[in-house]
């Protein structure tokens, strides 16, 4: 049994001893947890993995709309060879499954496999908070998930929505139903952030045209992050991803970054900020965004609303 170095143990040690595909299956899970591990793959220049999630508890709780549009938007998807495939299955038949599995293969065969309190969400691995974790066999936990995976359906297939319940809230994930009028008047926080430079222009090379440079995706944009902001706490730190639903129904995960936390990123590609702010403003894929364009629009900054740590909604309406 062990309570320390978890991620490390469970995730990230398994491939630099040849694992090439992780299976996991745990009650919980957040499509924030599964942008962590992609970027944290690439970002550590790991070797090339396929992972498959398998969540649990489905059937019994159900999932919210922006964790099941989180997951869909990471399925099926490679990240630049560091992550060659991620699937993601919700068990649909009962019973609901309440067990946690991290099972690693070496070319098909099982090679190490793990389990304990530790959900795939980010409080588990990323946070503080203790958690315990143990080796179990390797085979009879393939096993085990082979029959929880008989039972589960891919969250892109075409008939999901018929199979499992779709809510606009998750009592244990989120709380993202309320009205953002509501949430304010009961504490909820907010913090506006410009779209234009500190000195009130927009950014050549900064901002929504981070990308507008020789040998760089034209879309790739970040949202600047005052440092008066950044060190309140009201967005997490130290790389941790969050899921945020937007004013037009769009769920999108980002993190805070770059030197001394001054940006906010699409982590897993930073153009896709670029692409919805221009879609926003009725761009074209890759335009040169302008201060006219924003003013024309009708406004030059957005609202982000915190619902708990991991879930906010960003306000960009006019």
């Amino acid at each position: 049994m062990f309570t320390n170095n978890i991620a490390h143990r469970v995730l990230f040690a398994p491939p630099l001893q040849g694992a090439d595909t992780l299976l996991i299956l745990s009650g919980y899970a957040t499509p924030n947890m599964a942008s962590w591990l992609i970027k944290s793959f690439q970002e550590q220049n790991m070797p090339s993995v396929n992972i498959s999630l398998v969540i649990g508890m489905v059937p019994y709780d159900g999932l919210s709309v922006p964790i099941h549009e989180g997951f869909k938007e990471l399925h099926g998807r490679q990240y630049l060879n560091v992550v060659e495939s991620f699937t993601c299955s919700y068990v649909c038949e009962n019973p609901p499954v309440h067990a946690n599995l991290y099972i690693w293969l070496k070319s098909g065969t099982p090679m190490l496999a793990y389990t304990g309190s530790a959900d795939f969400i980010q409080n588990a691995f990323v946070s503080s908070r203790k958690e315990i974790m143990e080796y179990c066999d390797p085979d009879e936990a393939y096993r085990f998930f082979e029959e929880v995976e008989a039972k589960s359906i891919y969250c892109n297939h075409s008939e999901v929505e018929d199979h499992i319940v779709l809510r606009p809230t998750h009592q244990i994930l989120d709380a993202e139903n309320k009205p953002i009028i509501k949430l304010a008047g009961e504490g909820i926080v907010s913090a506006s952030l410009s779209l234009l430079t500190s000195k009130g222009d927009i950014g050549e090379k900064s901002g929504l045209n981070w990308g507008q440079r020789k040998g760089r995706n034209k879309n790739q944009a970040y949202i600047r992050l005052p440092a008066h902001i950044a060190r309140t706490g009201f967005f997490p730190l130290n790389k941790q991803h969050f899921t945020v639903v937007t004013d037009d129904g769009h769920t999108l995960i980002l993190r805070v970054e770059q030197q001394n936390n001054k940006a906010i990123t699409t982590p897993l590609s930073n153009a896709q900020l670029g692409e919805y702010f221009r879609k926003r403003l009725g761009l074209a894929n890759g335009a040169f965004v302008t201060k006219q364009d924003l003013l024309k629009y009708g406004r030059t900054d957005v609202t982000f609303y915190k619902i708990d740590d991991e879930q906010y909604y960003m306000d960009f309406h006019v």
